[in-house]
């Protein structure tokens, strides 16, 4: 691994994305200084280079800015790290990247609707992280904002209760998990980890209202939280063993309801959302390079009607999920045939098959940090 200076972290507390990047680079035990939205230098500097007021960005020691998460993360591997987040193992790396796209993108329901639907019972927890560094006056528009994201989310009064029997079982699942491994994959982190523990770190395992239900009801996920957020490989509670994924290319037994939440959750509204997707790129026909909306603070193209476990809701649209689910079918494609058709039987009886297409000739690229469409020329 080459040493480094300390990078610069630009986030905030209580960011979903910023706790990704922070635990990975913890976890790593990369040498790093967090600095607010609030310096001076991010104003002056990084949102210039950037283009929208969007958070975590990694400052490294040359000068270079990278913003977004995955982009982070896979600059860091390429310096070469303690523990590398990607399965080298096909099933593991697709599973892996399906489960990042849960934490981070299908998520948003249960972390926004925690934080939000329950402010009355968090508000001087919630009031306190958002006054910090931006005073009252701005503390109460950025919370306004952010609260008025929930129907675009697809959380509703039919949805709720489903989106609040989803965490549960989640919790349930997870915690029969942890009693057996420090890590979703096995003994060390992988993408998995980082993409779950966005949302499980900074809405449902530090606001007090999901906080007091994760600790009470799945100690063992609290624990997890825990030993996502401190340096290196917390496990001392384990059996010592070395670091790394599950042997071969097999899932732990105990991740496979896990998995199998997952499907219910996910679907159809995925299905719907790239559906949608295909149809706007169909009609429009951009031309590759150009931004994926009008403007780069706005992240989605339109609002499709989809269900959630049965529910009726109404979700926006992002180009961005396929920036994180193109590389499970990157790696899907690059395999022999038969071996692919092995992996795929796998992710169907997992229920996830539909999350990674192979027939999909437009893609979504980033240049300076702005997701821009990819498309060939025939299209």
């Amino acid at each position: 691994m080459k040493s480094a200076s300390a990078y610069r972290l630009y986030g905030a507390s209580h960011s979903l994305y910023t706790g990704k990047a922070r635990c990975y680079l913890r976890n790593q035990g990369l040498p790093y200084i967090e600095v607010p939205t609030w310096h001076p230098d991010f104003a002056n500097r990084i949102l210039p280079q950037i283009g929208r007021g969007i958070i975590p960005v990694l400052e490294t020691s040359d000068g270079a800015v990278i913003q977004d998460t995955i982009d982070i993360i896979d600059h860091l591997e390429a310096q070469g790290v303690p523990w590398p987040a990607y399965p080298q193992t096909p099933l593991q790396r697709i599973v892996a990247i399906i489960i990042e796209y849960y934490g981070g993108q299908a998520m948003l329901k249960h972390a926004m609707h925690y934080r939000w639907s329950y402010r009355a019972e968090q508000e001087a927890f919630l009031r306190c992280a958002f006054t910090l560094g931006s005073g009252p006056k701005m503390a109460e528009q950025i919370m306004g904002r952010m609260n008025s994201y929930l129907p675009r989310l697809g959380v509703n009064a039919e949805s709720i209760p489903l989106i609040e029997a989803s965490f549960l079982q989640l919790l349930d699942r997870l915690e029969r998990h942890f009693a057996e491994w420090p890590y979703l994959l096995g003994t060390q982190p992988s993408i998995a980890d980082y993409g779950l523990i966005g949302p499980m770190f900074a809405h449902l395992g530090r606001d007090p209202v999901p906080l007091a239900i994760m600790q009470q009801r799945a100690p063992r996920v609290h624990r997890w939280v825990e030993r996502m957020t401190a340096p290196g490989l917390d496990v001392v509670e384990y059996a010592q063993a070395e670091p790394g994924f599950s042997a071969g290319d097999a899932l732990p037994p105990t991740l496979i309801p896990v998995l199998e939440h997952i499907a219910e959750d996910i679907f159809p509204e995925l299905t719907d959302k790239l559906a949608y997707l295909d149809a706007w790129v169909a009609e429009l026909k951009p031309s590759s390079g150009t931004p994926v909306t009008e403007k780069p603070q706005i992240r989605q193209v339109g609002m499709v009607q989809t269900r959630f476990r049965g529910a009726p809701i109404e979700v926006g649209v992002e180009p961005y999920l396929l920036y994180v689910l193109q590389r499970a079918s990157d790696t899907l494609r690059a395999l022999p045939l038969a071996e692919r058709g092995a992996v795929q039987a796998q992710l169907a009886e997992l229920g996830l098959a539909d999350a990674v297409s192979l027939g999909r000739t437009w893609r979504v690229g980033r240049r300076r940090n702005i997701e821009v469409w990819e498309v060939p020329a025939t299209v």
